[in-house]
């Protein structure tokens, strides 16, 4: 009996940029290397495979033989090596001239790889904009795979759904196929004969169609009770018998072949779309909450088949709206992939010297482009700590090789004014070799980031704590529990389980952004225990538009904020002169005056700083006071009585931060520590230390009061570290 349907089976294998190594071995090992072998004993089973750049430069590292199967694989035309952006990025997320270098760049390097044309391509998370499809085709390639969802939202019924389609931008043509929703719940979750049912009855009523399954390949082993199941218990043997058994009429084909063999089904525009469950978390919290209940409500209707075509939720894009945070690593990348393109652009015939460095410092944006910490989902992604350090962490390399491939050397200092945050007002950014500090005039006067080149770390990558809609659900299992997941496979999408007890407690939410010179006057007497709970606010700086000017000198940039405001029923006035020196290129002064403040009456003034990337729970992390003694982990809360000096050690970063005051006063610190969720389940989070000094003093009579404030950072540690390493390997 002739073929009457093809079965594409695309996996998309993926760790992002910043995940632990042992994360990463674990995948290898769980996953990837057990998928290979099961593959092997099937060769007749083909497959498309994607592997995004920043897992397959692991696996050439760490497991090269892993690349050797892969080749032989693909050699025998087993396995179809498709391409896409070289590190994961979501392609509405950067620039369309990066989208075309990531694009080209990585089926350059899968070609020398592997020795075969990259004709297909795998767009991250499906998330889709028309005009992508003249930037794809532009970087060469034929072919995509989306969601069955993008397709339904452009009016196709799901038997309009067996094949794939042709779109086009500006005249150039891509090929789209509509990977189902339906076999991404089945495989590996559901019996397979239900897969093998469903396709028998695509058949008997679709001849010749094409159903296509593309999905990660991580469910195959490393998603929580998948390695158990998949080849434990033998799911991935009988599907891949069933697939055998059923070959007089099912057969297994590549992307690839199915173009090369199958006439398109038609032509399509599809609008902005990921799969569903990616629109559903863009929406605003309580947005999504009212989704799901109707999703949920409506689904015993007669009607909710036809109806739910209908229904979509939100666009990737405000992600960045939903997570400000998302947004100020966003605004950040866009500066440096502006100033890398200046430089490219403008570099002469004597350039020849830098376009190393230019080359160096295309590839750290490329890899600080990768998507997962730039969202949150069902992982963890903008919530886990390491995932946005390493975007910080490849963002400050790439800024300061383009320092260097400008021609600033030695010791230097800078200020300038510009709109860095896409809020359509200026910012301020005080820079020199050592380190970049951004100013919010028009929020506060914050410092929202603060980038150590040395050891390229950025102190202010800190998260708010914030509403999420599953925080509902860990509100309802309370003390219960026994929801822990019992180790069954079950989709990512599905899974209840708590890495830690009680965490219902200690869901709490942020009325301010958490960054470093948040002003505050507080109610004369406020508790430590009140200020964690964000209560005892008297003043209106905290979130207040400030007027700045700037100063500059061979030797000395600085900036004045200033603005008068509310302090209760008073009308004061602050101003906070931040210097940043030439030669002690490694602090930032920090100078604050209070004026007409109302005189012989209690203030209560603090300054809130934000120390993200100092991990908690180790000890090498830890504070420390005036004399030099240890005062607890970073994770633990302190209420010092009058004292000049707090600081915060990281030994693992090599990492000294310190502040220093010229008026005695009490220092509060107590953790951020967020509620979210990720693969493994809920779970607390630690995302900074919020370190406040702060002063109880009678109003002078002249209404005037000043501290000053040194925000010091040492990493002379881990220079020391590696100098020894360098040494070492000589």
């Amino acid at each position: 009996m002739s073929c009457r349907i093809r079965l594409v089976l695309a996996l998309h294998d993926h760790q992002p940029i910043g995940n632990f190594d042992g994360v990463f071995e674990a995948a290898y090992q769980d996953s990837y290397a057990p998928f290979l072998d099961v593959l092997e004993r099937y060769p007749e089973i083909p497959i498309s495979l994607h592997t995004s750049g920043s897992l397959l430069e692991w696996l050439v590292d760490k497991h090269p033989e892993y690349i050797d199967r892969v080749r032989m694989l693909a050699d025998r035309g087993q396995v179809e090596i498709i391409g896409g952006p070289f590190y994961e990025p979501i392609l509405a997320a950067i620039p369309r001239r990066d989208r075309i270098g990531q694009i080209t760049a990585y089926s350059h390097y899968l070609e020398q790889l592997f020795g075969a044309p990259i004709r297909g391509m795998w767009v991250p998370e499906r998330v889709w904009e028309q005009s992508f499809a003249g930037d794809i085709t532009r970087a060469g390639i034929e072919y995509t795979i989306l969601d069955d969802f993008h397709f339904r939202n452009a009016g196709l019924q799901d038997d309009e759904l067996y094949g794939y389609y042709l779109t086009e931008d500006e005249g150039r043509l891509l090929k789209i196929f509509p990977g189902s929703e339906r076999l991404r719940y089945t495989i590996p979750f559901a019996d397979p004969q239900e897969t093998i049912h469903h396709l028998r009855y695509v058949a008997d009523r679709h001849p010749n169609a094409v159903v296509t399954f593309g999905d990660d390949g991580e469910k195959f082993g490393t998603w929580p009770g998948t390695k158990q199941h998949v080849y434990q218990n033998g799911w991935i043997y009988r599907f891949f018998d069933a697939l055998r058994q059923n070959a007089d009429w099912l057969k297994v084909s590549t992307l690839g072949e199915v173009v090369d063999h199958v006439a398109p089904s038609g032509d399509i525009y599809l609008p902005d779309a990921s799969y569903r469950e990616m629109t559903e978390w863009a929406l605003p919290a309580a947005r999504q909450a009212e989704y799901l209940q109707l999703t949920h409500d409506r689904q015993a209707d007669p009607d909710w088949n036809q109806l739910k075509q209908f229904i979509r939720g939100g666009a990737w894009r405000n992600f960045r709206v939903k997570y400000p945070e998302s947004k100020e690593m966003y605004a950040r990348m866009l500066q440096v992939s502006h100033r890398l393109h200046e430089l490219t652009r403008k570099a002469g015939p004597g350039a020849d010297e830098h376009r190393d460095l230019i080359s160096q410092a295309r590839t750290e944006l490329y890899r600080a482009q990768c998507n997962c910490s730039y969202w949150h989902g069902a992982f963890g992604g903008l919530y886990l700590p390491h995932l946005r350090n390493a975007v910080f962490r490849h963002l400050i390399a790439a800024d300061s090789l383009l320092e260097r491939a400008a021609g600033r050397t030695g010791t230097w200092a800078r200020i300038e004014a510009a709109d860095f945050n896409l809020d359509a007002r200026k910012e301020v950014c005080l820079s020199s070799d050592r380190l970049v500090a951004y100013f919010a005039p028009s929020r506060g006067a914050h410092l929202y980031e603060l980038d150590i080149r040395s050891i390229r770390h950025n102190l202010l990558a800190t998260l708010n704590r914030r509403p999420e809609v599953y925080h509902e659900k860990v509100r309802q299992a309370g003390e219960n529990q026994h929801h822990q997941n019992d180790g069954a496979a079950v989709s990512i999408h599905d899974l209840v389980a708590f890495k830690q007890p009680d965490l219902h407690k200690r869901i709490a939410y942020d009325r301010w952004p958490r960054k470093s010179c948040v002003d505050h006057f507080f109610h004369p007497g406020l508790t430590l225990d009140r200020i964690q709970a964000g209560e005892g606010e008297i003043g209106d700086f905290v979130l207040g538009v400030y007027h700045t000017l700037l100063r500059r000198s061979p030797e000395h940039v600085q900036a004045r904020m200033s603005r008068q405001g509310q302090m209760g029923p008073y009308t004061v006035s602050v101003s906070k002169t931040v210097g940043l020196d030439r030669t002690t290129g490694s602090q930032l002064e920090i100078l604050y005056e209070l004026e007409n403040l109302p005189a012989n009456l209690p203030i209560h003034f603090g300054v809130e700083f934000n120390f993200a990337g100092m991990a908690a729970g180790a000890a090498d992390r830890y504070f420390y006071d005036a004399g030099g003694r240890q005062l607890g982990q970073l994770e633990t809360v302190q209420d010092l009585a009058s004292t000049e000096r707090i600081g915060l050690i990281d030994e693992w970063l090599g990492l000294d931060a310190a502040l220093d005051l010229s008026q005695p006063g009490g220092i509060w610190a107590f953790p951020i520590q967020t509620i979210s969720q990720s693969e493994g389940g809920f779970e607390a989070v630690h995302q900074s230390c919020a370190v406040i000094p702060h002063w109880e003093f009678m109003a002078p009579q002249d209404g005037k009061w000043s501290v000053k404030i040194v925000l010091s950072v040492d990493t002379s540690a881990a220079q020391a570290r590696r100098l020894r390493e360098a040494v070492a390997t000589v």
